[in-house]
């Protein structure tokens, strides 16, 4: 066999291996949609609700609003004059959108040292992970996903601090989030 095939070969076997499917689901305002599209999405987040106790429908709304369930999601660019790139607003990546301080400290806790935010098992046991602390730290119950939402956008200090309180449109974004994790619960109960 010669190089040139050998060669060609292992880069088809790796180029197949290598590629994720981090598009968004259709219809995100379906439920039974999206976990039929992705299974493994279902997988993730009931595994996590056995472990943490945070519910299916409030782990869709926040992955929800924090992704649309794009996997590799990144915050925008900044840009100095308009024109100048600045970097990303944040550090804030995957499913999640968790920032890399969070992430580390998840996963020292965890000592989950291989988990990735672009994988959504990992993605949803580090929200479980996260709603759960803010539930033990600061009394917030894990199916109110209003508040829920806001200690993880805001941070637990922040949360405590009532930061929330001045930013209408979070307190807004919180509040549809807990009218579509209403609409997702409903639609869960029809489709498993």
């Amino acid at each position: 066999m010669s190089r040139l095939l050998r060669a060609m070969i292992v880069l088809t076997a790796l180029a197949s291996c290598g590629g994720s499917n981090y598009s968004a689901p259709r219809n995100l305002d379906n439920a039974c949609s999206i976990i039929q599209q992705r299974p493994s999405y279902l997988k993730a987040m009931v595994a996590t609700e056995r472990r943490w106790g945070v519910p299916v429908a409030v782990q869709m709304a926040a992955i929800y609003q924090e992704s649309k369930f794009i996997g590799n999601a990144k915050t925008p660019h900044r840009y100095a004059l308009g024109i100048i790139p600045m970097g990303r607003q944040s550090s804030a990546y995957g499913y999640a959108q968790a920032l890399d301080g969070t992430w580390d400290e998840y996963r020292r806790d965890q000592r989950r040292f291989g988990a990735r935010r672009d994988r959504i098992s990992d993605a949803t046991d580090f929200m479980g992970w996260y709603m759960h602390e803010s539930y033990e730290k600061l009394g917030i119950p894990k199916n109110d996903v209003q508040l829920q939402y806001l200690a993880y956008h805001e941070g637990r200090t922040g949360f405590a601090k009532g930061s929330y309180r001045g930013k209408n449109w979070l307190m807004e974004i919180a509040g549809e989030l807990q009218g579509r994790a209403l609409m997702y619960h409903q639609q869960l109960q029809t489709c498993r």
